[in-house]
């Protein structure tokens, strides 16, 4: 997430609205793309790696969620390590000129870092989420401690996100202009609900109340806590939602960042919570709260796509080439928008029926077809291909589709 050069107090939510504007929605060409993967972990004994055990593993690598003197050093390729609540690891790419790029570095940072893990006895393994293991939470930072107490009246799905599940997420630049914005935001918006449907494949979660759903992953965010999760549709409209979403939590320089229950950030700008919290909010404040809110798309200067399951084998690649493509020029963003627009908004029928519904099975077979079409790298080309015949046949991605 963006942040302030300069850290100043908010005194009205105008100043707030202008501030979260400036932050989440970067101008300029829009020329580059990166990339989160995440992969669940296991140790010999098919439990979770503990934190001492990953940090040997990761040395100079270890992420400082885990040892706050390391480094925290990017891989050869450039990527950084991340460790989520659950164990789960993540590889973020740096920002490059092409999802060509971006895939043949984050390849080799992922050989690499399976081999780290190997010397320790801890296997990266495919799945979007968890089929045997009940959520445990190793990481014990403030700011899950929070969010799991935030998430708790909810029922199990905040456990099951935090420690369970596993993603891919693309990012690319905002635009260059605020009709480039409007536009780009759009789209990524109106095509989630078919691409959620394209790379479901997790039908399966332990823990997960009973209902039978194509991404059980995304189930959890669906029924997690709508006004932080939900879909903005507009992105003039982001600045607002932004500060009408609950607190999760407030930084105070204890270990508890308990935010008072169902208050918003709006609240605080207004001083409805100084008995509670006892100062004003600051522009570091609200770059904090920007991070803690997870919408399928999110602004973070780029726009960040969240709505994706984690994929088999190597096939993340697929879902980075499809958005880089359908992104990659006003001709096909028109197709790809009217390929999309019987099935725009529907987020929870995506979730649970997939490639089932005949309408979602119809637009992810256009839009994967339309990204072949337009994709620059002939691998690409093949490999959205095999996705799109892979999509008409109602079929969820399998390694070596």
């Amino acid at each position: 997430m963006a942040t302030a050069v300069l850290d100043t107090t908010l005194d009205s939510r105008p100043a707030a609205e202008a501030y979260i504007g400036g932050v989440c929605f970067k101008q300029g060409p829009p020329r580059l793309v990166g990339t989160e993967v995440e992969w669940l972990t296991r140790d010999a004994g098919g439990g979770r790696p503990s934190l001492e055990a990953l940090a040997r593993a990761l040395g100079k690598h270890t992420p400082t969620s885990i040892d706050p003197r390391s480094p925290g050093a990017p891989l050869p390729g450039g990527s950084f390590v991340t460790v989520e609540p659950g164990g789960q690891i993540e590889l973020s790419s740096a920002p490059r000129t092409s999802a060509r790029e971006v895939c043949d570095y984050l390849s080799e940072d992922h050989r690499v870092l399976r081999a780290l893990l190997r010397d320790q006895s801890i296997e990266m393994y495919d799945g979007s989420a968890d089929q045997q293991r009940q959520p445990q939470r190793l990481l014990r930072l403030p700011r899950y401690c929070a969010m799991e107490h935030q998430f708790s009246s909810i029922g199990p799905y905040g456990a099951l996100m935090m420690c369970n599940t596993a993603a891919v997420q693309v990012s690319v630049d905002a635009g260059g202009s605020q009709e480039a914005i409007a536009r780009r935001w759009r789209l990524l918006g109106d095509i989630g609900p078919a691409l959620i449907a394209a790379f479901a494949c997790s039908p399966q979660l332990e823990g997960i109340p009973r209902g039978a759903w194509a991404s059980q992953r995304m189930r959890t965010w669906l029924e997690l806590d709508a006004r932080r999760t939900m879909h903005v549709v507009d992105a003039a409209d982001y600045a607002q939602w932004a500060l009408n979403v609950p607190l999760m939590c407030v930084r105070n320089g204890t270990d508890d960042w308990t935010a008072p229950r169902g208050a918003t950030f709006g609240d605080w700008i207004d001083g409805a919570l100084e008995a509670d919290i006892g100062r004003a909010p600051t522009s570091e404040d609200l770059d904090y709260h920007l991070s803690t809110m997870f919408p399928p798309v999110r602004a973070a200067g780029h726009l960040e796509v969240r709505y994706i399951d984690a994929q088999p084998g190597d096939l993340w690649r697929v879902p980075i080439a499809a958005i880089d493509a359908l992104l990659s020029g006003p001709a096909v963003m028109q197709e790809a928008s009217d390929a999309a627009v019987s099935t725009a908004g529907r987020w929870r029928d995506a979730a649970e029926y997939g490639l089932v519904d005949v309408e979602l099975r119809s637009a992810a077979t256009s839009l994967m077809s339309l990204a072949a079409s337009y994709a620059p790298d002939p691998e690409f080309v093949r490999l959205l291909d095999r996705a799109a015949e892979r999509c008409c046949r109602g079929l969820p991605p399998v390694e070596g589709s």
